[in-house]
């Protein structure tokens, strides 16, 4: 993650690459507050996939980048092979 005063600060330090996803740094506190926000409580339990999509979807992260998809985030894809 990459903290940027402006679009074109943005601009700037990308150069040629492309952006990926970006939010104003508001949106990355209200998804802090969303995600995070009810971990101490003593009652705690791991959220579904469907409401940890549901809490993307309420904050307005409905693009590709911000979907919890099966395909997307799967641990199984995101191990490396290993040699036997």
């Amino acid at each position: 993650m990459n903290l940027f005063r402006s679009e074109e600060h943005i601009t700037n330090w990308l150069g040629t690459r492309n952006a990926g996803t970006t939010i104003p740094v508001t949106k990355l506190g209200e998804l802090a507050h969303a995600w995070w926000g009810d971990r101490i409580d003593p009652n705690w339990q791991p959220r579904t996939r469907a409401q940890n999509q549901a809490i993307l979807n309420d904050l307005g992260l409905t693009d590709p980048f911000w979907s919890l998809s099966e395909a997307v985030g799967s641990p199984t894809k995101l191990r490396p092979s290993r040699s036997p």
